[in-house]
């Protein structure tokens, strides 16, 4: 009777301890699907937040064309306006949102460099300038060019056409078309990470007779214009934009620094139809950044398309935060 009863009481113990280990299983599950399920939710919260913070851009470029005295046809563009001033960082539930908005015209538009098919001598001077004064010794003008047009004849002696990127590994082709993003420079033959990071803040992909906002664009790129300019006579160009900024390009041209220098009107302007809204989310432990291209014209601002790997405008997160969207 005692043997039946040990054999009985060591099945209750066996079955208990499966039963335990069914359950814990279970609520281990259930935890993970709890878990995704909140994640999921943050996503999403966050998503939404960073497209408010698209929205105010959007609603702050609007309200410039339309502000009062404002010519929507030949919108002026400058650095003291409302929608290019520092915007406060939002506070949202168990979060912030930090907004910025960029004048994309006022960098050098790499798509420049090839219009109406054929190399553009005065787009290939200013941006080998640029690379000049960024002290870049690499003939990436040449190769820009070639990544551009669209036969496969090479620019000068250090071109670079499909018979070059064909022998790369994995091989592909260069573009024969305007690119769509600066990115695309690092497809250059010879491109080096270093190099591409010296060029990023002063370089955009816009269409390729977009102008040069001489309002937005830094001293560096303005010192593009000419052999005769450096970065330290164009600081008297930005400086001479005073708190309203240059109201047309004959009042830019006139400035003492670009006397005898040779710099016309052509590809110069003093707005922009172009901008960038970067919106950075940091929602609990997590983080979203949304970068945001968008069109303005004289009735509506669109957007064209959206990134989500931009730079951060928030303080790094606290050390616990390992977590990002």
């Amino acid at each position: 009777m005692r043997r039946q009863s040990g054999v009985a009481l060591i099945t209750v113990l066996l079955v208990v301890a499966i039963v335990t280990v069914v359950c814990a299983g279970l609520i281990a599950r259930q935890q993970v699907s709890i878990r995704n399920s909140a994640n999921q939710l943050l996503q999403r919260q966050a998503w939404h937040y960073a497209l408010g913070g698209e929205a105010l851009g959007e609603a702050l470029l609007l309200r410039d064309l339309k502000a009062k005295g404002a010519d929507p046809q030949n919108p002026v563009d400058h650095p003291l306006e409302d929608w290019a001033k520092p915007l406060p960082v939002f506070p949202v539930d168990n979060g912030e949102i930090a907004v910025r908005i960029e004048d994309l015209a006022g960098r050098f538009n790499l798509n420049s460099l090839v219009q109406d098919g054929r190399p553009d001598r005065q787009a290939v001077e200013r941006f080998k300038r640029l690379l000049e004064r960024l002290q870049i010794d690499q003939p990436y003008a040449e190769r820009l060019v070639d990544w551009l047009d669209a036969d496969q004849e090479p620019t000068g002696e250090h071109g670079a056409e499909d018979n070059q990127y064909l022998l790369a590994q994995p091989p592909f082709r260069s573009a024969g078309r305007e690119m769509r993003d600066a990115s695309e420079l690092r497809l250059l033959q010879g491109m080096t990470e270093a190099y591409y990071r010296l060029l990023t803040p002063y370089v955009v992909a816009l269409p390729a007779k977009t102008p040069l906002n001489v309002n937005t664009a830094s001293a560096l790129v303005l010192s593009c214009l000419s052999d005769r300019l450096d970065p330290g006579s164009a600081q008297a160009l930005v400086n001479g934009r005073g708190r309203e900024g240059y109201r047309d390009v004959r009042a830019f041209l006139d400035q003492q620094a670009l006397a005898g220098s040779g710099v016309r009107a052509n590809g110069l302007a003093v707005g922009s139809r172009f901008f960038r809204v970067t919106s950075e989310v940091r929602l609990a432990e997590r983080r979203l950044l949304l970068t945001s291209v968008l069109f303005r014209d004289a009735k509506q601002v669109r957007v064209l398309h959206r990134d989500q790997s931009p730079p951060a405008l928030l303080p790094p997160a606290p050390a616990t935060s390992k977590e990002t969207l």
